[in-house]
């Protein structure tokens, strides 16, 4: 007789456990404290910090993947470089890292990636992963008080054969986490609302510390984080060094906590 390994569970159940969970999550989560676009080193770290003060935090993430760059490093080379005091943050995430020069310091991505991955699921943040930014949702005086979103691939579809409309997501303040895209302030932008700068060539040693200084709300109902940032400002690129992506996401949580309070 075939011996049995597994629970008698068969496809039906399967199904229902999916779409009943995920039906409940995405219900729950319509509205949120806090709703970070870009899943990235800055907006990981900006919501383990909300989430870790009981703050309700969904991230919006276009990719299946959570991590953006950070995965990867540089130049497909999955080492990745913080210059101090960026070490402290993976200290506290428990990520093995090296000194190769002084103030600066060295992890393997896909280990770092993932713990932060871990440790913002570990504080309470849900993600609705494949699902992309379109829209801001708009009150009185302008303020930003949600997101229109929509499955990425519907989104990838040619306009002629899509009619899908968007469903929006509300909040009391969102959070443009989209790397040098920028893609939430620019759609302020788009209405006149605020203007970008764009970001500036490369350098790393100024770009830093500029990214963390600025951090803040770029306008009622918006902060914005990490690459965001030097697009908003017209700040240096900082290339590959992810020490101000994890403390620009912690000075983000630091922000949001003083505007909901």
């Amino acid at each position: 007789m075939e011996k049995k390994i597994f629970s008698a569970v068969g496809e039906k159940e399967v199904t229902r456990a999916i779409v009943n969970e995920f039906a409940k999550q995405f219900s729950e989560y319509v509205e949120s404290d806090c709703l970070i676009i870009g899943a990235g080193p800055s907006g990981l770290m900006a919501g383990k910090e909300l989430a870790k003060k009981k703050l309700k935090v969904l991230i919006v993430e276009r990719n299946n993947y959570l991590g953006g760059g950070f995965w990867i490093g540089g130049y497909l080379m999955n080492k990745l470089t913080v210059r101090a005091p960026g070490q402290e943050v993976l200290s506290e995430l428990n990520i093995p890292f090296e000194e190769v020069s002084k103030g600066l310091y060295v992890a393997d991505g896909p280990h770092a990636c993932s713990k932060l991955i871990a440790a913002a699921c570990d504080a309470g943040v849900k993600f609705a992963n494949m699902t992309v930014f379109d829209d801001v949702v708009l009150r009185e005086g302008n303020r930003v008080v949600g997101a229109v979103v929509n499955w990425t691939p519907v989104e990838a579809l040619p306009r002629q054969i899509t009619c899908v409309d968007p469903v929006a997501l509300e909040s009391k303040i969102v959070v443009d986490a989209t790397g040098h895209d920028a893609t939430v302030v620019k759609k302020l932008e788009e209405r006149g609302i605020v203007k970008t700068v764009g970001f500036g060539a490369m350098w790393v040693e100024r770009s830093e510390d500029l990214v963390v200084e600025h951090t803040g709300e770029v306008h009622p109902g918006l902060v914005v984080c990490g690459m965001s940032v030097t697009t908003t400002y017209g700040l240096p690129r900082m290339g590959p060094t992810f020490g101000a992506m994890l403390l620009s996401g912690k000075k983000a949580a630091e922000i949001v906590l003083q505007k909901i309070k």
